[in-house]
């Protein structure tokens, strides 16, 4: 497969940039190479873009007529669906049931966008004098938006939907490990601009290092606002050129979340909930259950039916139906999960199970790891509290709730947590003693495009999803309409 073209101010070609190769996880083969975006690129398809955002046919566009784009997006993508599956199967080595429900919530994501946006509504402010006031909401202009490799779809269509709801222009830049998704929805939106006569160049999808590609996005001066989904230090590093820039960020970024097991919790419905909130995506998700705290009373009896059903898990290829663990990403992000689970040996650790690669013709040039279950450590230890970013879970007993809150906010992340328990009000009371912007209750990893997302701390800054999400790109403006005959007092004669 050749991948060679990429989207650049509206037109479909080559990179000027090196050449990417894309690996398929599940068999270290070459899948497509794409040129990468280069520096040139990057300021044609900015330049190009701020016209684009300020072309009438665009900023003056109805709000019904933008809908209407949107619809047409989500249909593409719904006909396409099987096709865009296979592709990011390839692409990330993900299994198929899930890149397909990536795909179709990909869709719903651009669908329920478009419906909040014809029930979108500016407001009529009480006044205080004679005057009428309004608050109306504006296109930022060209937004920036980086989207991380392990759900490529999903997480492109989470800023591109709201960004051009709102009115904007959209420079994306896609993980340069998983580029092909992105540049399939590429061509999905561009042909939903030129049947609508829109200009294309409302969206170019830049691949490339984040280091050059992503870097220069964020400093153009023409980039209004970025949005990034992605690791703590990169967002750190995107935090610091906006404030330089005075444009607002939004950072969706990395996680340690705790997931909590009480005496009283039905443990068949926990056992199924932590192993599907570690384990499905291979652990690669921001949001994963890595830090399992179980009540010391049922510790033992927990921990060890998690271990048995856990050696039990299927792993292989995502085009295997069958498959429940999939391979990592990529060879060197094996090689750093890997890694982290030697460390855990130095530091104490017990390897209850997993902690290699799998053996067998099948695997071996493949990016594959075990699912694996670590305990007998602190939680200060480092892989309790640095993401590891694969299906790797540590488990911790906890002696009461204030231990076990004390144990689940200490950690520098704030992104999600799982709770199981039969106590209607022990489960409200943790819940909002956790340090998290997402709370589980006997579930885990459940998500709606309807209902706000975000993380405390070093898990980022703002939310993406809810009825509000097209207003983070867009700007307020107050208007004051004089109703009054005099003149203002203070300059009469």
């Amino acid at each position: 497969m050749l991948a060679d073209e990429v989207l650049v101010a509206g037109q479909w070609r080559q990179g000027r940039g090196a050449p990417i190769k894309t690996i398929d996880p599940a068999t270290g083969q070459v899948i497509a190479t794409v040129h990468a975006a280069s520096l040139d690129d990057v300021e044609e398809a900015v330049t190009a873009a701020a016209h684009a955002a300020h072309d009438p046919a665009w900023r003056e566009l109805p709000a019904h007529l933008r809908a209407r784009l949107l619809h047409r997006i989500a249909d593409f993508v719904e006909r396409d669906a099987d096709r865009l599956s296979a592709l990011q199967t390839a692409d990330t080595g993900k299994c198929r049931t899930e890149t397909r429900a990536l795909v179709l919530s990909a869709a719903g994501t651009f669908r329920y966008t478009a419906a909040a946006l014809e029930t979108a509504e500016d407001a009529i402010t009480p006044s205080r004098g004679p005057y009428v006031t309004m608050s109306v909401h504006e296109p930022i202009g060209v937004v920036g938006a980086i989207t991380p490799w392990n759900s490529p779809i999903a997480s492109d269509a989470q800023k591109l939907a709201p960004a051009l709801a709102a009115g904007n222009a959209v420079v994306l830049k896609p993980a340069e490990w998983t580029p092909l998704v992105a540049l399939a929805l590429g061509r999905l939106v561009h042909q939903a601009l030129t049947e609508a006569a829109l200009p294309t160049a409302l969206l170019s999808v830049l691949p490339g290092r984040g280091s050059v590609i992503g870097d220069a996005i964020v400093r153009h001066p023409a980039v209004g606002k970025i949005t990034f989904t992605g690791g703590t230090n990169t967002g750190r590093t995107l935090a610091h050129a906006a404030a330089d820039k005075l444009i607002p960020v939004s950072l969706e970024l990395g996680g340690k979340s705790p997931t909590i097991v009480f005496d009283d919790a039905d443990l068949e419905q926990a056992l199924a909930g932590v192993m599907y909130g570690v384990f499905s995506s291979s652990g690669q998700s921001c949001i994963a259950g890595s830090r399992l705290f179980v009540a010391r009373s049922r510790y033992e009896e927990f921990v060890g039916e998690l271990v048995a059903r856990t050696e039990k898990l299927r792993v292989g290829p995502g085009t295997d139906p069958d498959t429940q663990v999939a391979p990592l990403v990529h060879h060197k992000h094996r090689d750093s999960v890997a890694a982290y689970v030697d460390l855990a040996r130095e530091e104490g650790a017990t390897v209850r199970c997993g902690g290699a690669a799998p053996e067998g013709d099948s695997y071996r040039d493949g990016a594959y790891y075990l699912p694996t279950v670590l305990d007998g450590l602190p939680n200060s230890a480092r892989v309790c509290q640095e993401e590891i970013f694969g299906p790797v879970l540590v488990a911790l007993p906890f002696d009461d709730e204030d231990d076990l809150v004390a144990q689940a906010n200490d950690s520098v992340y704030g992104l999600a947590c799982g709770l199981w328990t039969r106590d209607h009000a022990k489960a409200w009371r943790v819940a909002r003693r956790i340090d998290a912007g997402t709370v589980w209750i006997n579930t885990y990893k459940q998500f709606s495009i309807s209902t706000p997302f975000g993380g405390l701390k070093d898990s980022g800054i703002g939310t993406e999803k809810g009825r509000d999400l097209i207003r983070g790109y867009q700007r307020q403006k107050s208007l004051y309409w004089g109703t009054g005959t005099a003149p203002l007092p203070w300059a009469a004669n």
